[in-house]
């Protein structure tokens, strides 16, 4: 009991010692700190506001935009003839040259005639032959026919004369056939083209022996005009068609598509084509739509299986919506823009887009006419802030920028007259 009181005796003296002295330490801090946050508060409430972000910004306006659709295609002669030898025998000697153009009726080989103008010879003199017997059964035919009538001779007699004629008669028909056979196998030693167009290399050798089995001897192309196929996934198709009925997009007149050809260098074919013609079905193996343009080629610029790229003209996107690129930003939940509100406060606007045209994009859903979309400035902005707004001044395109493929697949016509892929029209 008495060394607790002791214990809090002392206790008290050392405590009341450390207050005298820290007291005073505490009144001085409290002295240097309360001014300085007095004039914190001060400088903060003297801050002058944020100033408004300068961003560009695009009215939105709807248009009629035309479209321009881009495929790799392949070219393909419109006619490519297989040159066969018709008749058997050795191949004489070559008249083209390899890889040149022909003219139609252009001799291009020559294969020994010999055995086959023997072979005439020999069909003209049986023809020969049975004329001479044909004469002999006229005349005696002319003779049995009075005695007959004056039954000097029998009926039979009679008859059997003019079996005799008329075998005669038939005997030199057939002659006259074989020698015309004799006189076509002749012709046909001597090899021509049946089109304009390059001829291929030549398959057969000078001096080889001819037959069934190895007949062709090379091939002849029509340049122009000149087949470009490219073909269609059916998605493209679909979509395509699905777009009509949405009336997001307006075809050509009669689906009568302008089509020209990018060769491999970026440069544009001086012809433009039509197509004429559309695969009725799918391809089981690749699910494609196969589409044929027809192009006139009269220099030769096109040669068979030539890869290029067409460019499809004639549709139109009426009452479209274009924003540049760059102004569509990704959001976790998809594709947004910046718009700018009355207040000069900005606010996000999901979108749905569509295909690229050029350096914008097609806006589906999302904006309307009238609507304020920033085009620069916008990766620092935050929904709510005021912004400065310049207008923007977009590029000057002299033509069409071709948009990916399958915003805008083709019909096809036949025969010069436009068929509806769609409805087989």
């Amino acid at each position: 009991m008495r060394d607790a009181v002791l214990f809090g005796f002392f206790s008290s003296i050392c405590l009341r010692r450390f207050w005298r002295r820290i007291f005073p330490v505490l009144v001085a801090s409290a002295v240097v700190i309360i001014p300085v946050i007095i004039g914190c508060d001060k400088h903060e409430a003297k801050k002058p506001e944020a100033k408004a972000t300068e961003v560009t910004a695009l009215k939105v306006t709807l248009q009629d935009v035309p479209i321009v659709s881009e495929y790799i295609a392949q070219t393909q002669s419109s006619r490519e003839v297989s040159i066969n030898a018709r008749v058997n025998g050795f191949l004489d000697r070559w008249v083209y040259r390899e890889g040149t153009m022909v003219k139609e009726g252009q001799v291009l080989f020559l294969m020994d005639p010999k055995p086959f103008k023997a072979q005439l010879d020999q069909a003209k003199a049986a023809l020969a032959m049975q004329e001479a017997s044909l004469a002999t059964a006229r005349a005696n035919l002319a003779r049995v026919q009075p005695l007959t009538a004056l039954n000097a001779l029998s009926k039979k007699d009679l008859d059997d004369a003019t079996g005799q004629f008329q075998t005669a008669a038939a005997a030199v028909e057939q002659a006259k056939a074989q020698v015309q056979t004799a006189k076509l196998n002749l012709s046909y030693t001597t090899i021509f083209s049946p089109v304009d167009g390059i001829t291929s290399y030549a398959k057969q050798a000078e001096g080889t022996y001819i037959n069934e089995q190895n007949s062709q001897l090379t091939t002849v192309a029509v340049l122009s005009p000149m087949w470009v196929n490219f073909s269609l996934s059916e998605n493209q198709m679909r979509r395509f068609h699905d777009e009509i009925e949405k009336k997001l997009v307006k075809p050509p007149t009669n689906m009568n598509f302008e089509v020209k050809v990018i060769l491999i260098d970026g440069t544009e074919f001086p012809y433009t084509g039509r197509i004429t013609f559309a695969e009725p079905s799918y391809n089981s193996q690749t699910g494609t739509f196969l589409l044929r343009v027809s192009v006139k080629n009269p220099q030769g610029v096109l040669r068979p299986n030539q890869y290029v790229k067409v460019r499809l003209f004639g549709a139109t996107r009426p009452k479209a919506i274009l924003v540049p690129q760059r102004a569509v930003q990704q959001g976790s939940k998809g594709q947004i823009v910046w718009v700018v509100n009355k207040k000069n406060q900005v606010e996000l606007r999901p979108v749905t887009v569509g295909d690229w045209h050029g350096d914008d994009w097609f806006i589906n859903e999302g904006l309307e006419a009238g609507d304020l979309v920033v085009v620069d400035g916008g990766l620092t902005l935050r929904p709510g802030a005021v912004v400065s707004v310049k207008p923007h001044v977009p590029k000057a395109t002299a033509t069409p920028t071709p948009t990916p493929p399958g915003s805008c697949p083709p019909p096809a016509t036949t025969g010069g007259k436009t068929t509806d892929v769609k409805n087989g029209k």
